[in-house]
């Protein structure tokens, strides 16, 4: 926008604000509409800004006389930057604390006291609604709201930054720390040397009871605890017993928006910036401050800064915000065009180069303010209206970048009279229509993706489970073949153990029967030798005797003939009983060879099956082959009728009687039928 104060009619660093309000990002609406969670302040560089709502603040102090709350937040490339919301009841005490990082501070509501001292100077001020003040790193402060007839409370909106743009707010040490807590850490021999005061004084100090960083403000007759810490701050800062406090009281203004014009107004609204060019507070300082009205309808024209980024608070309504990324970046999955619905207490940040406008709804006005973090002059450059960069350009080289006519460019160019705050009907309605559908469609392709995600997974594990199913298979099949090549490696073992002890009992049968020959052939010769000796004694008896050798030779030939018969008998009844003593070995044989051979009977019944099984085939075929006649038979005989038919119809109906006689001729074969007789005697053979 411009600073209609400045010479040169320059547009002044309210487009920081702006630029900060449309710091919005898309994934901050998605944030809205689901659970409002904090998109932004560590979240990736994916938005063209960040956003944190009202309820993502985290609360640092909270008792009955007030409380703090704060917010990191980055604009997507560069912070954090710390943001505190201080909020003091009527009659209340913000304790002293010691600043680590530049305090730039506004006044929203209320009114109260600020005290500070920075070396050995201690100062006061009044604030009250609209002031701006700077407190620098190393001051001690502290914040006494006014006991008003209306009891408004106290609110004060706070940033922290160091006094460079390459060193930030380090969330390491914080914002600042508790005087308090800065005393009681030392010794207390330490802490009488240095204050030069009794032991009483220290222990009431030290061993005091835990304070909050916000208490009541009015004083008891007895000492309380925060009076003796503003003591305490006295001598500290003075090294005296608080005469600076009470004598070296420096005059210091605040500076307070609503004391100055705007440096842009119209029936659609005003903005106003303060920089170091303003006010001397924010000399040395990288912070700025801005603030923006909106009325209904409008809206803070398309616009960016080339120099700063913008932290902004939403003070009242509710509007739309819309921030463009360049097509030209490097990754464009890097930086996302983003729409914003912003509603009182939300905070935005911005980063510089990027187009944005801001809108207010029909039915209500949109007030924002915010801190620029720059130290150099930003003249926010807009697109349309009286001071749009448009008109700086050559026609023809605008006409050609749009890829248009000369005319449409002067068109383009004439018809917006108005400048930085517009009317703009429905606009912020449109937006949030557009906002909707596009969380919708990406809601879709989220669904979508989540689908064909889930369908990914889903196919990956049929298919691990197929592949585990198969290995399964696999390994039960090698199981079950080394389990079958077990059982034939013990059967062929089984079948060789039993070989050899057929063949072990074989010989030993063969030994034994070896062996009963050997006997038999032995008594044989013992026979045949008492024979001999028989005989050549009855030779001796016969020379001896003389006579009567003749009947003794004959009762000797019957008591021979009888002894050859018994000899006989004998041998009859030995050679009996050595083939039952070889038919029983032989069916002891047969028996141990029935148990030991359970599958050479099973092998002889399956062939005695296979034979049945034969003969059952054999029967079946033979059955067949009658069946294979008798239709052959039949096939023949309808042959023989259907030619008898044909031959009557070529003879007519003259000579029925010569038909009729050949008939009996067809039937009995006449060259053209199957001997039925001979196949049936055929079948027969075959049986046999």
């Amino acid at each position: 926008m411009l600073n209609n104060k400045s010479s040169n009619q320059q547009p002044f660093p309210f487009t920081f604000f702006i630029l900060l309000f449309i710091g919005l990002s898309l994934p901050a609406a998605k944030a809205i509409l689901r659970n409002e969670e904090q998109y932004g302040s560590g979240a990736s560089a994916a938005a063209a800004g960040s956003l944190v709502k009202r309820d993502q603040r985290r609360a640092l102090v909270v008792t009955e006389y007030g409380e703090i709350s704060s917010i990191d937040i980055s604009d997507g490339h560069r912070g954090p930057y710390h943001i505190q919301f201080i909020t003091l009841e009527p009659n209340s005490l913000f304790l002293p604390v010691l600043l680590h990082a530049d305090m730039v501070f506004y006044v929203h509501t209320g009114s109260g006291r600020l005290s500070w001292g920075d070396e050995d100077d201690i100062k006061r001020v009044a604030i009250k609604r609209g002031d701006l003040f700077r407190l620098r790193p190393g001051s001690i402060f502290f914040v006494q709201s006014d006991l008003q007839a209306e009891r408004q409370k106290l609110r004060i909106y706070a940033i922290f930054a160091t006094n460079t743009d390459d060193d930030l707010y380090d969330p390491a040490i914080g914002a600042y720390s508790s005087v308090r807590d800065l005393v009681r850490a030392f010794d207390p021999k330490v802490l009488r040397s240095a204050f030069k005061v009794s032991d009483e004084v220290i222990e009431s100090i030290i061993n005091g009871t835990d304070q909050s960083g916000i208490v009541h403000a009015v004083p008891t007759k007895k000492e309380t605890f925060w009076d003796l810490e503003a003591r305490f701050l006295k001598t500290f800062l003075t090294g005296k017993d608080g005469s600076a406090f009470n004598k070296n009281k420096k005059k210091t203004k605040t500076y307070n928006i609503f004391d100055e014009g705007p440096d842009f107004k119209n029936c659609n609204g005003w903005s106003l910036t303060v920089n170091k060019k303003n006010s001397q507070l924010l000399k040395g300082s990288n912070i700025g401050l801005f603030m923006v009205n909106l009325t209904k309808g409008s809206m803070m024209g398309p616009h960016w800064n080339p120099r700063a980024t913008e932290i902004a608070i939403v003070l009242h309504g509710q509007g739309m915000v819309r921030v463009v990324c360049s097509s030209t970046a490097a990754k464009k999955s890097e930086c996302k065009s983003m729409r914003l619905r912003v509603h009182e207490g939300d905070v935005f940040a911005v980063p510089r180069f990027h187009p944005m406008a801001q809108m207010s709804f029909n039915n209500d006005s949109l007030v924002f303010m915010g801190f620029s973090t720059t130290t150099r002059r930003n003249y926010p450059q807009f697109l349309a209206g009286k001071y749009s960069v448009l008109q700086s350009l050559d026609k023809q080289v605008l006409a050609a970048s749009f890829n248009v006519s000369n005319t449409t460019v002067d068109q383009l160019l004439a018809a917006q009279a108005d400048s930085v705050i517009i009317d703009c009907t429905s606009c912020a309605e449109e937006e949030e229509r557009r906002m909707m559908e596009e969380i919708e469609k990406e809601r879709e392709e989220e669904e979508a993706k989540k689908w064909e995600e889930e369908e990914a997974r889903k196919r990956a594990e049929e298919k691990e489970q197929r592949k585990r199913e198969e290995e399964e298979a696999a390994r039960k099949r090698e199981e079950e073949e080394a389990a079958a090549r077990k059982r034939e490696e013990e059967a062929a073992a089984a079948r060789q153990r039993e070989e050899e002890a057929a063949a072990a009992r074989q010989r030993e049968e063969e030994e034994a029967a070896a062996r009963q020959r050997e006997k038999e052939q032995e008594a044989e010769r013992q026979r045949e030798e008492e024979q001999a000796a028989k005989q050549r004694e009855e030779e001796e008896a016969k020379k001896r005797e003389g006579e009567g050798r003749q009947r003794e030779e004959e009762r000797r030939q019957e008591e021979e003939t009888e002894r050859e018969r018994q000899q006989q008998k004998e041998w009859e009844r030995r050679g009996q009983e050595a083939q039952t003593e070889q038919e029983e070995a032989r069916r002891q044989q047969e028996e141990r060879e029935g148990k030991e051979r359970p599958e050479e009977s099973a092998r002889e019944e399956e062939g005695r099956q296979r034979e049945e099984r034969r003969q059952e085939e054999e029967t079946e075929r033979e059955r067949q082959q009658q069946k294979e006649w008798e239709r052959r038979e039949q096939e023949a005989q309808t042959e023989q009728e259907e030619a008898r038919r044909q031959q009557e119809e070529r003879e007519g109906k003259e000579r029925p009687e010569e038909s009729a006689g050949r008939q009996p001729e067809e039937r009995e074969g006449g060259g053209r039928g199957i001997d039925v007789e001979e196949g049936r005697r055929y079948l027969r053979v075959l049986k046999v």
